[in-house]
């Protein structure tokens, strides 16, 4: 840890740069060894007091870290360290955060500490049958995003077309926080409701996955959400951000299960994509619970 002294001498920028390292590095510490030493809970006592001297601190700013003194200083006090550590913890990661956009900076999503670190597959539980279909989704964000919330809600496997991001693409990978690692998926040769993937499975090529589930498709213009019927057993179709579900998928799900919709009552009238799906996933998920437990 850097010495106080050393601290006080730099820069503004520089010295809260430095400091939120010391924060973030901490809060790591404290997650892998469960704890900090009280002298190490000391030093946060001192920095966050030096840092409170500055007066460029908004009020707000000022007073989030005079908390985390009080905070930091039950960590030192071994009588009343007992039940302190969550409020430790969150000190430490607010702190950063603070410092962090002090100076003109904020945490994208995939860059947040995981708690729950490497994912177990055994944990799982999936509803069988519940598919997914994630159609030409160009962003690896949406993509990582669209599979933490596929994997969060249930469902058995992922779908890709041919054109959709990669998984393993550094963005999704991140946005997803290990579920690309522990959900099923798998991308297809070919649009899947179209007659060139029909002619490849004549000649070997895995035939459609959806030839013998119902499909239905996330789109407007369709039965509000509270309103729709979802399959215990199917296929969600999510189309691409800019252009929706294609033609020949839509087409699949109006002679199936036809589409659902989110009704909204902003001036936009739209989602991202990624939020849209994680909305629809929730209300199949809790729909598949509910004749689950009638059954």
């Amino acid at each position: 840890m850097i010495p106080l002294y050393r601290l006080e001498k730099l820069q503004r920028s520089q010295c809260l740069r430095k400091a939120a390292k010391l924060f973030r590095e901490a809060e790591q510490r404290y997650i892998v060894s469960g704890g900090l030493t009280a002298k190490e809970a000391e030093y946060f006592v001192s920095v966050a007091k030096m840092l409170a001297k500055d007066e460029m601190f908004s009020a707000a700013a000022a007073e989030t870290l005079n908390t985390a003194c009080t905070s930091f200083g039950l960590m030192s006090d071994s009588e009343n360290r007992k039940g302190s550590e969550k409020e430790f913890r969150r000190a430490l990661n607010t702190l950063y955060h603070l410092l962090l956009a002090e100076t003109g900076r904020y945490q994208a999503d995939w860059d947040f500490i995981d708690p729950e670190g490497a994912l177990d597959p055994s944990r799982r539980r999936p509803f069988p049958g519940m598919q997914v279909y994630l159609e030409d989704i160009r962003s690896p964000f949406n993509i990582g995003s669209m599979f933490r919330a596929a994997e969060s809600f249930g469902a058995e496997k992922i779908w890709l077309s041919p054109l959709s991001a990669d998984p393993r693409h550094k963005r999704s990978e991140r946005s997803a926080m290990g579920c690309v690692d522990i959900i099923p998926w798998q991308r297809l040769p070919c649009d899947p409701f179209s007659a060139t993937f029909n002619e490849q499975a004549e000649n070997s090529a895995p035939p459609s996955p959806f030839s013998e589930l119902p499909v239905f498709a996330l789109e407007t213009g369709g039965t509000p959400l509270a309103d729709f019927h979802f399959p215990v057993r199917g296929v969600l179709i999510a189309g691409s951000e800019e252009l929706g579900v294609s033609p020949g998928a839509l087409a699949a799900a109006e002679s199936s299960l036809g589409r659902v919709s989110i009704s909204t009552r902003g001036a936009k009238g739209s989602l991202n994509v990624s939020v849209a799906f994680g909305i629809v996933m929730h209300a199949w998920a809790e729909a598949c619970r509910l004749q689950a437990d009638l059954a």
